[in-house]
């Protein structure tokens, strides 16, 4: 269960109206209407509703939508709830792996950085220092430790 509280709550209703008012799919406003009864009710948003919640969240980030309509703060209320979410807790995990293997760098001297692109907005960092290489791959899913060679 994910708890939604304040400008998180109240930015989440707003988007789940915006979406279920231009959709013609009744399957599909029923999902929504069950997120928006459950976010409204006591901003508990249950196990099977998450991935509804956090498809419309991400969508919102990604589209800009979030900050044009509701400026930087309501969109720091939506990032800090999509790093709730499942998603959000998986690209910090990534994240948080990727930096600590760069870390392992730290205090090397560095032979060379490259950057590849591999496709459209994907990717390829090489990081090489004191003999260790890095291979990085940055993407719309985060950034993945690919490899790391000694």
């Amino acid at each position: 269960m994910t708890a939604l509280r304040g400008e998180e709550r109240e930015v989440a209703l707003a988007e789940v109206d915006a979406v279920r008012a231009a959709v013609q799919d009744d399957g599909y406003r029923g999902r929504l209407d069950a997120l928006r009864a459950s976010i409204e009710d006591d901003g508990a948003v249950e196990p099977g509703e998450i991935a509804e919640l956090e498809r419309l969240v991400t969508i919102a980030l990604q589209s800009g939508r979030i900050r044009a309509l509701y400026g930087p703060g309501g969109e720091q209320a939506l990032l800090r709830l999509y790093r709730k979410l499942p998603g959000g807790v998986e690209l910090a995990q990534s994240a948080s792996a990727v930096g600590e293997a760069l870390s392992g760098l730290q205090g090397r001297t560095l032979e060379s950085v490259a950057l590849t692109a591999v496709g459209p907005g994907a990717f390829s960092l090489t990081v090489a220092a004191g003999g260790v290489q890095l291979k990085v791959h940055l993407d719309r899913q985060g950034a993945r430790l690919a490899s790391v060679e000694a």
